[in-house]
């Protein structure tokens, strides 16, 4: 969801919540089981085990479906087997997107991505080159206010912890890093009282496209449809919303 704002985003993602809670839960399982399978059920020794499950716990997703997803990632429990992947394309006003996927059935989700293009005039396409993988953590501008945190006053240690780039917009605070360092800022800022409202490795636009008002709405509209898709988990884009 890089490449517009991470905060308009979060209010869309809540609202598909509430219209569609069980399809967001199959997501938030099938994101736990897969990163329990990568690296175990320890979630002190599991960093991406634990982001999903906080992500689970913030959509009030029930401690026993959580446990569940766990021990399916395991092993402890049977399970289709999960496949992660990655879809790139052009959508509407040449937007660029990469979209994840998590599925039991590859078929049905290639079918399903490339009939969301080709419904709005788009197609599926390289666009990978113009995009880094990085660490994106966000802060919401709530949680700072409530632990009376200003983000200013936090930016050297952040840097010195491995922050690349801090970006402050009227929801909150997105902090960049590489790879590498995400945990370490993640883990700095726990250390401060600061709850992070995601820390992920998301494909982030090299470039960004600025939209009309009218591609504006033709973009917002191809992402409902991607949010409302059951086997998209998540997307990245380089238009600017």
């Amino acid at each position: 969801m890089s490449g517009h704002s991470k905060w308009a985003t979060t209010k869309r993602a809540k609202a598909v919540v509430d219209a569609k809670r069980g399809a967001i839960f199959t997501k938030l399982s099938n994101l736990i089981t897969i990163a329990a399978r990568e690296k175990g059920g320890d979630l002190d020794t599991n960093f991406t085990l634990r982001m999903a499950v906080d992500k689970a716990k913030a959509a009030n997703m029930p401690k026993e479906n959580i446990e569940r997803a766990i021990k399916k990632g395991t092993g402890a429990l049977d399970g289709g087997v999960i496949e992660e992947l990655y879809y790139e394309g052009v959508g509407p006003a040449n937007a660029q997107f990469i979209i994840k996927t998590l599925t039991d059935n590859k078929n049905r989700s290639a079918a399903q991505i490339r009939h969301l293009f080709t419904k709005i005039g788009g197609s599926l396409g390289s666009v990978m080159w113009n995009f880094d993988k990085r660490g994106v953590i966000s802060v919401s501008a709530e949680s700072l206010k409530e632990k009376s945190i200003k983000i200013d006053d936090l930016e050297l240690d952040l840097i010195e912890a491995g922050a690349d780039d801090i970006v402050s917009e009227e929801g909150g605070v997105t902090i960049y890093t590489t790879m590498g360092d995400l945990q370490v800022v993640q883990k700095f800022l726990e250390s401060q009282g600061v709850a992070t409202e995601s820390a992920e490795i998301e494909f982030v636009a090299k470039e960004q496209l600025e939209l009309s008002d009218e591609d504006k709405e033709k973009v917002e509209n191809f992402i409902d449809s991607l949010d409302y898709s059951d086997d998209v988990a998540d997307y990245y884009t380089n238009a600017n919303i």
